[in-house]
């Protein structure tokens, strides 16, 4: 159902930018003062190009029924375009179509994994008083707060890695934080304030010599850059499609298959059975065991047709891009006075995401200034507080890039923070 760019090549060492940008009508819009449009809020949800709106447009156009539901020629269709979604995603990240299950967000396949977590009643699963869950000082509240309500419930310990003054993940202690205790430890692939990429494979393999579980938060990571599940070494992958050019609606949860199969149900109704009884039910195995209801096979669609296109692109490609893009945003920027960069000043373990604080300006009065230069960006905390409080502000402006973004825009970027310090006697 998916389609591949009609007129992008694979590039060995770039992107022709303008050729990638001519895929997003909405790249074309002018916004205040008639300016325009300066796309750099891709870490909140990313534009979708044509290709991906065409994909889900046929399938309600063309095929739409309720997928794994009823004998006729659309149902099969529906069917069809749903499991071949599962399969095409499943290979983006290196994974066995077995092994991916569609959700609603990144947020609820975490909640997923702590939800049957909370209700496993033995096993490697099981938590009681004693247990431990790790997680780290970095982690987008999806990534924290489902872990502190597991802890709550199950009488858990919560435990953590801090972050350094740097922005990157303190591993001094890694040997008495991850402990025979420890059932999981839960990480970020790439922090979504400072594009911190901490060492999931080596926090992995730690995790697994004292028999824990490893999730990895992949909702900044799998957009931006090669994710292979086997090499990054986790038990599970989190990711969002909307932030990956896909349609809202959509997320996946990679789980391995033997650990899948221990886990009870999240959500409980139809699809997910195999025989009901007025005295109880058996469910499905997995994934189908954690996809009840009418299955969002639009979206799937979607999901796979953008997953087409970067792969059209290269994964790599973007990758290079994207650190060619952050580089000289941290020059750029860098050169402004009274500009602090939250995280690292290299792009070493580092992604698309450039965090600020303008002295003696808040995020919210730069965004918006910003905003009437037709930039967009987002200026709050993220939805990262612990982090945010580890590096000593309340909030920060933040620029994150993706494919489709120019180093053009980034001098934009510059000179209405500039404007924003003159218009408010600041730097």
């Amino acid at each position: 159902m998916s389609t591949f760019p009609q007129h992008l090549d694979v590039f060995p060492q770039h992107l022709d930018v303008e050729a990638v940008r001519a895929d997003f009508p909405i790249l074309s819009r002018t916004v205040r003062n008639d300016r325009p449009l300066v796309y750099l809020d891709s870490g909140a949800t990313s534009q979708k190009p044509v290709q991906v709106l065409d994909a889900e447009r046929a399938f309600y156009t063309e095929h739409n029924s309720a997928a794994h539901r009823g004998a006729h020629l659309l149902g099969e269709e529906a069917t069809d375009a749903y499991e071949n979604a599962r399969i095409t995603v499943a290979a983006f990240i290196g994974a066995d179509p077995g092994e991916i299950v569609f959700t609603k967000n990144a947020t609820e396949a975490i909640n997923l994994v702590a939800y049957a977590m909370s209700n496993a009643r033995s096993g490697r699963l099981h938590l009681g008083p004693g247990d431990e869950v790790l997680v780290t000082e970095m982690e987008h509240h999806a990534n924290l707060v489902p872990w502190q309500q597991l802890c709550e419930r199950t009488g858990a310990t919560l435990r953590w890695f801090r972050v350094t003054p740097e922005g990157r993940l303190d591993l001094d202690d890694i040997d008495t934080l991850i402990t025979g205790r420890t059932k999981i430890v839960a990480v970020t692939h790439q922090s979504n304030v400072t594009g911190v990429i901490p060492p999931v494979a080596e926090i992995a393999r730690a995790a697994h010599e004292k028999g824990a579980l490893v999730l990895a938060d992949g909702a900044q990571s799998v957009p931006h850059q090669p994710v292979d599940v086997a090499a990054l070494g986790v038990d599970f992958l989190a990711f969002s499609g909307h932030k990956m050019l896909a349609p809202y609606g959509i997320g996946v949860l990679f789980g391995r298959a033997e650990v899948l199969e221990e886990m009870p149900p999240f959500l409980t109704g139809g699809s997910m059975i195999e025989v009901v009884r007025m005295e109880g039910s058996t469910f499905m195995p997995p994934p189908q065991r954690f996809e009840p209801g009418v299955p969002p096979a639009a979206q799937a669609v979607g999901l796979a047709a953008a997953c087409d296109y970067l792969s059209a692109l290269g994964m790599a490609n973007v990758a290079a891009h994207e650190e060619s893009l952050t580089a000289y945003a941290l020059d750029t920027l860098g050169a402004i006075g009274g500009v602090r960069i939250l995280g690292p000043l290299t792009t070493k373990d580092r992604g698309g995401a450039v965090s600020f604080d303008v002295q003696d300006v808040h995020p919210h009065d730069v965004g918006q200034i910003l905003d009437e230069f037709g930039v967009a960006v987002r200026a709050d905390h993220h939805c990262a507080w612990p982090l945010h409080r580890a590096l000593g502000v309340a909030a920060s402006t933040r620029a994150s890039f993706y494919l489709y973004n120019t180093h053009a825009e980034i001098d934009v970027l510059a000179d209405a923070i500039r404007y924003a310090q003159r218009f408010f006697g600041a730097g």
